[in-house]
């Protein structure tokens, strides 16, 4: 016994004739006859009363027809749970971000967007260091992250793109002396302690580049672990902090940001995921989240 042979019988069952059901079915009647023959003959016994005109149901028939329609539609509900789950319009997305991801409004335009598409799906978004979030997706624990791109991302099990560029500013105390001034270049950061959001890890490009374009390693006189952190670090007079501009949305007591000449110096957010994606959900995400909304990517 299988679905179609129940689909048959409900036929049947429902037109009281065997001609008017093979119709519907659309196929010959001698087919539809076989077919119930060969049920009756699984189950042990007759299933119509079949008259010149017309069929009725047995006792036995009875009992199938409401098993039979509770069967096909938990077996059709089946069908469209699944899928609905691999066009992603359930299942759960996990997503990690950084401060820049939220300040730029990139974030929070794409979740705007997949829930405005998939509301049935459900999506879990944290704030999760740059450096971890690589680490948490191929783990498994999360499926998406909004990071500035460094080193670990560079690997085949991930796939990644860039979805944003901006420039730097300098977040200052307003009472320091370069606060007077209307644009710094380098140059005015040479000598001035600076704090960074990762030396060595998510800020390692800017290291990097900041230390060529002075020619010298820049003074780290802090690393912090949040945006927030690193603000309020440059509102205490701890330091220079340089931010993508973005994060100019973010009045802090205490603070003023300052254009930076300094293009060689810009701030990225890369999109990663895992290579190997089967999560419904997680696919139609990237594909909004993807600048070309088309899901296509450039690895």
């Amino acid at each position: 016994m299988d679905l179609r042979h129940l689909r048959y019988f409900l036929a049947v069952a429902e037109e009281t004739h065997f001609g008017r059901a093979a119709e519907r079915l659309n196929i010959v009647p001698p087919a539809l006859s076989m077919q119930i023959k060969n049920l009756e003959d699984e189950l042990g016994g007759p299933l119509f009363i079949r008259t010149s005109r017309s069929v009725e149901l047995t006792e036995a028939g009875r009992l199938l027809q409401v098993e039979a329609q509770r069967i096909l539609e938990q077996a059709d509900h089946a069908r469209q749970t699944v899928q609905r789950s691999l066009r992603g319009e359930t299942g759960q997305v996990r997503i990690g971000f950084a401060g820049n991801a939220v300040f730029s409004g990139k974030l929070t335009d794409d979740l705007r967007a997949f829930r405005a598409r998939f509301p049935q799906a459900e999506l879990i978004a944290s704030e999760v260091s740059p450096l971890a979030q690589a680490d948490a997706i191929l783990a498994g624990q999360l499926d998406v992250g909004y990071t500035p791109d460094h080193s670990k991302l560079h690997i085949p099990a991930l796939r990644c793109e860039k979805i944003g560029i901006w420039n730097r500013v300098v977040a200052i105390a307003d009472d320091h002396p370069l606060a007077s001034q209307p644009r710094l270049t380098v140059a005015m950061l040479a000598a001035e302690p600076l704090i960074f959001y990762d030396t060595h890890g998510a800020d390692e490009s800017l290291y990097t580049a900041l230390t060529a374009l002075l020619g010298q390693p820049p003074d780290i006189a802090h690393c912090s672990s949040s945006s927030l952190s690193v603000l309020a670090l440059a509102a205490a007079g701890q330091g220079l902090a340089l931010v993508p501009e973005p994060l100019m949305n973010i009045c802090v007591p205490g603070v003023v940001y300052r254009p930076l000449d300094a293009p060689a110096l810009a701030a990225n957010l890369m999109l990663i995921s895992r290579q190997k994606e089967n999560n419904g959900a997680v696919e139609a995400f990237l594909k909004i989240a993807t600048p070309r909304g088309n899901g296509a990517w450039q690895d």
